[in-house]
């Protein structure tokens, strides 16, 4: 007991920190004092906190350190909570090892994710953000036609067909053109875009002179793709400093911590935290003990904006500028830009939390998805015999169907029944309209059925200019087609993920059938036979 302790142990009444030792020597909490002797004297009187009287309970050992000044038990206490994660204090669980990107050594070269770097790597990153890295290799790879298979195979795969593989394993390009293309991805990974944009128009331009027009093709879609990704996704002028946006929901349990990193301006990452409340901390206290324990390892922006005041916010401020080497701004908005990006941080909280480790969180892994797909829209088609071809298109948001959204489509291009033909038409038709009238893209797009499908809805993204992430889901074998991996994923008949996708695509199928039999019932009736 901590009554016990101090009656071995005299306190100064100086600054420091402190940590509480259980029986087995083992540190279970850390904290910081502006006088150490009154600071640990008062847990005798805070035990009407039951988890509070349990941390007492356990103490059967103490150990302290003096300090200069409160900034300096401050960055103490943060190393020492990060060296002994004790169980009582905010713990940041999977945030000590990073994802690099790297270049592989083979001839022709790929890009894999890699926690262990060599010093002769070839590495782009740490991505903190798992999002972020997924996103940026995908696009790398697809934008430059990279290999993405671990061992070249004998013969092409689904992904050359798709025109997103260049196929180095059937020698369709050199050695010395799938290394212009690495060289190519590697400064898209530094963010040296604007270079790389200016010499792909030097060679679509010299490619179009020499009428290598498919060539020139290429290179302008590559422009396309870059162009679109460098408009700045919150709509407001660039910044010249970093911010990071804090914003939080909470429980009695826990607190749920979103991130937005905002480089110049610009989104570049989110991160999400899920924090215990150990000692029946208030909303200040927790997040003021977990933002410190974030800055103690990440880099310290010149601006955090936060929904609430921190904890000892003068005191914070000077932990973060002692650790930073600047002044860090820490804002509190009422209104304007700032508290939209708040705003924007607990939408995506709400979704967040609502979906749990749920089918979209899965869902984003398994696919790789660059975001939650929060919005999915999946097309089926229908032909009950050589007539009355038709399509469905149904919406789900946030895993639920979102009947407003709904559309069916009478084929009008297509005689016979292809279902390749009839799918391009019914995705050309949807994006077209989305294009025009300015209505954000799904976060998903799913096709009913395989590789001809995929291979569809890829050729009208293609000819329309836009990235969309898309999946075929196949009913043989409950088979997934994507884009980044060579052969079809199957996911566990258990998986939260498989589930969703399941009843998306039989709604698709129920709304299209039922689309069908209107038709046939309205042909019946005008026929006269009725």
């Amino acid at each position: 007991m901590l009554s016990q302790v101090l009656q071995t142990i005299t306190l100064p009444d100086a600054p420091g920190s402190y940590q509480f030792l259980n029986a087995e020597g083992v540190v279970i909490y850390v904290g910081k004092a502006k006088n150490l002797a009154r600071r640990v004297a008062s847990y005798l009187r805070e035990t009407a906190d039951e988890k509070t009287a349990k941390l007492v309970r356990e103490i059967t050992d103490l150990q302290f350190t003096v300090t200069r000044n409160e900034v300096e038990a401050l960055l103490l206490e943060a190393k020492l909570i990060k060296e002994h994660q004790p169980k009582y204090n905010v713990a940041l669980k999977g945030g000590e090892r990073y994802a690099y990107i790297q270049v592989t050594n083979d001839a022709f070269p790929r890009l894999v994710t890699t926690r262990k770097p060599l010093r002769s790597d070839r590495v782009f990153g740490p991505y903190t953000s798992g999002e972020a890295r997924v996103e940026a290799l995908h696009l790398a790879n697809t934008l430059f036609k990279l290999r993405v298979c671990k061992r070249l195979p004998k013969r092409a795969c689904l992904l050359y067909h798709l025109k997103l593989c260049a196929a180095p394993c059937i020698g369709k390009i050199s050695v010395e053109d799938y290394r212009a293309n690495i060289r190519r991805a590697e400064s898209f990974l530094r963010g040296d875009v604007q270079p790389l944009l200016e010499r792909l128009e030097q060679e679509m331009r010299a490619y179009a002179a020499r009428e290598q027009y498919e060539m020139a093709k290429v290179r302008r879609d590559q422009i396309r793709a870059l162009r679109h990704l460098g408009v700045n996704p919150v709509g407001k002028p660039r910044r010249a400093y970093d911010q990071d946006a804090v914003n939080f929901v909470a429980s009695p349990s826990k607190m749920v911590v979103q991130i937005f990193h905002i480089s110049r301006g610009v989104i570049s990452r989110r991160r999400e935290f899920s924090v215990r409340r150990t000692l029946g901390q208030s909303d200040q206290r927790l997040l003021t003990d977990f933002l410190i324990q974030y800055y103690y390892t990440e880099d310290i922006p010149e601006e955090i904006i936060t929904p609430i005041a921190l904890s000892e916010a003068a005191l914070v401020g000077e932990y973060l500028a002692k650790e930073s080497g600047r002044r860090v701004a820490i804002t509190v908005p009422q209104q304007g830009e700032k508290m939209r990006l708040l705003e924007l941080l607990a939408e995506n909280i709400s979704v967040s939390v609502k979906a749990g480790d749920s089918a979209l969180l899965e869902l984003q892994e398994k696919l790789r998805l660059p975001r939650l797909p929060r919005v999915i829209e999946c097309v089926d088609i229908s032909n009950l015999g050589p007539t009355n071809l038709v399509g469905s298109l149904v919406t789900f948001c946030d895993g639920h169907p979102d009947k407003d959204n709904y559309r069916r489509f009478k084929i009008r291009t297509v005689r016979g029944q292809s279902d390749y033909d009839a799918m391009r038409e019914v995705i050309e038709r949807r994006f077209r309209r989305l294009l025009a009238e300015k209505i954000p893209l799904p976060d998903l797009v799913l096709v009913d059925g395989g590789k001809p499908q995929l291979s569809a809805a890829l050729s009208v993204f293609r000819q329309l200019g836009v990235t969309q992430p898309v999946a075929g889901l196949a009913k043989k074998f409950e088979e997934l087609y994507t884009t980044d991996t060579m052969y079809p994923l199957r996911l566990p008949k258990t998986s939260a993920a498989l589930h969703l996708m399941q009843r998306i695509r039989n709604e698709a199928h129920r709304f299209a059938i039922a689309y069908q039999r209107l038709l046939r019932s309205k042909s019946f009736l005008q026929s006269g036979d009725a």
